[in-house]
């Protein structure tokens, strides 16, 4: 019998046969896109049969909630790290996020891109997103106000169950959206190739933009 606080060689063995699972996952996914997703194709390329692989994931739903859970999750701890070592920067925090997407980016996809078809996330996955948006909206609430009121602001200030109860005032709410729809517009645009053959360094136009949104503030 296993002592307290310990786990079993049948634990490990399930949590290694699920890590095995997540990987031929992402080779899946890297491969066809995640709506062409095969629970039957993982078991036949692992030697297991359909049934025996479902003891471990019981639908394909179960096993993307798993991968979207630890991609959200990698993203907040690199940018928990950052926020830590730079003292909530903003610029560095946009960096940290272009370096995460850059290292895996059908990770990046997954979260951010075309919902696969058919498919809808739990809840829980949404509040580590809003636990990212948090520390974007540390870094704003920390630099000092230097923008007039918009008539955006005012909308967001009865329309900010995004920010998930954070006390930003609505002008930084407006400040961190921007930053994180036009970051994200350049990074999807980047990921999926659309600059190839353009001839500029697509590092030294996220840093441009970067910098457009820091002076307009």
């Amino acid at each position: 019998m296993a002592e307290t606080g310990t786990t079993t060689p049948r634990e490990r063995y399930r949590a290694q046969v699920r890590m095995e699972v997540k990987k031929r996952a992402w080779e899946q996914i890297a491969t066809a896109g995640a709506s062409a997703l095969s629970l039957n194709a993982i078991a036949k390329q692992m030697g297991m049969s359909g049934p025996a692989l479902y003891r471990y994931f019981a639908s394909r739903d179960e096993l993307i909630t798993e991968l979207i859970r630890d991609a959200y999750r990698s993203l907040a701890d690199a940018i928990r790290a950052a926020s830590e070592k730079s003292g909530a920067d903003v610029a560095a925090l946009a960096h940290a996020m272009r370096g995460w997407a850059l290292e895996d980016p059908q990770r990046y996809f997954l979260i951010y891109g075309t919902p696969v078809p058919g498919y809808h996330a739990p809840d829980d996955t949404t509040a580590i997103a809003v636990e990212i948006m948090a520390s974007m909206l540390d870094a704003w609430t920390a630099l000092p106000p230097d923008s007039p009121a918009t008539p955006f602001d005012a909308h967001l200030e009865d329309h900010r169950q995004w920010a998930g109860g954070h006390p930003a005032p609505p002008a930084v709410l407006h400040q961190a959206l921007i930053f994180w729809t036009r970051l994200h517009g350049v990074l999807s645009l980047e990921l999926a190739g659309q600059f190839a053959g353009m001839g500029f360094d697509p590092a030294q136009l996220f840093a441009a933009e970067l910098d457009a949104l820091l002076a307009g503030r």
